[in-house]
């Protein structure tokens, strides 16, 4: 089937020397490694770990934690395989493309596009909230009128997401390396103070809160209509509260705290030595972030009993409780320091893989010229930037958050699934890295996250299928005719 056409590794090795669509050469591990943990870490340190404890799975959290960092080190040993053997932008749309064919690379395009232009959206709004708190928690202050609301409506004006976003933009257009030289100073900060936020709550932890450890079953999340899972309105399946199950189900809600590290696959084409800085940026930032997870974790059920936990701001209200009100202003300043890396690092993720299509001209052509002065696709730049801006500040976008979820697994079930595809398709290949006990991993990976979209209520599935109708109404009207695959082949069959 044409719409199955593949494009070799060859060609996307060789589309990189393209001068008008060449990006610079300039990250190192760090900058790999950084730029992970800055996507990975964001509001979900602050609030999710304390919301998993209390609703789920008490301070057996921990465990979820790291069941939840080893499903997701699944998928990412995937990505680091491809990102290593084919170093090129776009992540798992580029490797789809070289596996599993036109359709499906397009399909795992459109949804990272969704998943990293509306998370950079979400995140935006999410940081408006802790900017505006950390100005009141200081003495300052920021008008209602144009700040975030609790309720918000269509054509509110929320001013600092509006304005953060096109800080980012320009910054993000001048240039990759500057724009992670941005990125490391914020990550330190941000890293400082959740370390400080660790070490100083082990002072104040109580151990009688640790018992139990594991919370006895409660019984299960009532849910119904378009708001229950995928997996309960099929199989009659509720999540549970507590016990072994609620730590299974608390992992399902944490593995999306992990979500951002495929992020750095997207930068491929801008690593000085891909083949080993990759992996090593992929995985390095997944175990870093893990390890943050689980201090967190067991700091927050330590100083708080599980039950009493304040799930809209965990940390907080912790120290609150304990008369440190001044640690709620470092809280705060780390969340705007660590949301404005999520933000960029997002939007970065989403210019690189709309980048990459570009360049095969599944969309315009021109659309990803690179700048010859800074090295950047500059039109989608802008054009990423805008959009995520009047979304963020002008639309109640955070009721479409679990949107991104699902944009996300899809891509890590076919990046999982096109791993031992390649191996047999292509097995002369050098693979600086490779996924252990291929092909039983991948399969393992692709099976995990297809059960976590399951959970994914039936109103987000409904949205997905939506926007892949619009999407696949792109690609057959415009993008399968002027692929540069398809007229190759077409100008090889004439031939």
């Amino acid at each position: 089937m044409k719409v199955l056409r593949t494009k070799s590794i060859e060609q996307s090795l060789q589309d990189t020397d393209d001068p008008e669509f060449q990006l610079k050469r300039k990250l190192s591990a760090l900058d790999l490694t950084v730029f992970g943990i800055g996507v990975i870490i964001g509001a979900g340190i602050f609030t999710l770990t304390g919301k998993a404890a209390a609703q789920y799975a008490g301070p057996g959290v921990v465990f979820s934690f790291v069941l939840a960092g080893i499903c997701c080190g699944l998928a990412a040993l995937c990505y680091a395989e491809f990102a290593s053997t084919v170093p090129v932008s776009g992540s798992a749309y580029t490797f789809s493309y070289a596996t599993l064919g036109e359709l499906v690379a397009w399909i795992i395009g459109w949804d990272l596009v969704l998943e990293l232009m509306l998370g950079a959206s979400v995140v935006a709004q999410g940081w408006s909230t802790y900017f505006v708190t950390f100005l009141d928690e200081i003495g300052l202050g920021w008008p209602d009128a144009i700040g975030p609301t609790e309720t918000p409506q269509w054509g509110h004006v929320n001013l600092p997401a509006l304005l953060l976003v096109l800080v980012l933009m320009a910054l993000v257009a001048i240039g990759i390396k500057e724009s992670l030289r941005v990125n490391l100073v914020l990550v330190g900060i941000k890293l400082f103070i959740v370390l400080f936020v660790i070490i100083a709550g082990l002072f104040y932890i109580t151990g009688s809160n640790y018992h139990p450890f594991v919370p006895p079953r409660a019984g299960s999340v009532n849910s119904s209509g378009l708001g229950q899972p995928l997996i309960q309105w099929v199989f009659g399946l509720e999540p549970a509260t507590y016990g072994v199950l609620g730590i299974i189900s608390a992992a399902s809600v944490v593995f999306f705290a992990y979500i951002g590290f495929d992020v750095v696959a997207t930068t491929a084409e801008e690593a000085r030595n891909p083949q080993r800085d990759l992996p090593r940026g992929i995985i390095g930032s997944l175990a870093i972030c893990t390890v943050l997870y689980v201090a967190v974790s067991l700091v927050i059920t330590g100083m708080v009993r599980y039950d009493k936990i304040d799930t809209s701001a965990a940390l907080a209200s912790a120290f609150r409780d304990v008369g440190r009100d001044g640690f709620a202003t470092l809280i705060a300043a780390g969340a705007v320091a660590g949301l404005t890396t999520v933000v960029m690092t997002l939007m970065i993720g989403a210019i690189r893989v709309l980048f990459a299509m570009s360049r095969d001209a599944l969309l315009p052509h021109g659309f990803g010229r690179t700048s010859p002065r800074t090295g950047t696709p500059v039109r989608i730049t802008l054009t990423v930037g805008v959009l995520v801006a009047l979304v963020a500040g002008l639309t109640p976008i955070s009721k479409l958050e679990e949107m991104v979820n699902i944009g996300t697994l899809t891509a890590f079930a076919l990046v999982s699934l096109a791993v031992p595809v390649l191996r047999r398709t292509r097995p002369e290949l050098e693979r600086p890295f490779r996924v252990p006990l291929s092909p039983w991993l991948p399969t393992l990976a692709a099976l995990i996250c297809v059960y976590l979209a399951l959970n994914l209520s039936l109103e987000t599935w409904l949205r997905f299928v939506v926007w892949m109708i619009i999407g696949f109404a792109i690609y057959f009207t415009y993008g399968y005719r002027r692929s540069r695959v398809g007229r190759a082949a077409a100008v090889t069959t004439t031939t």
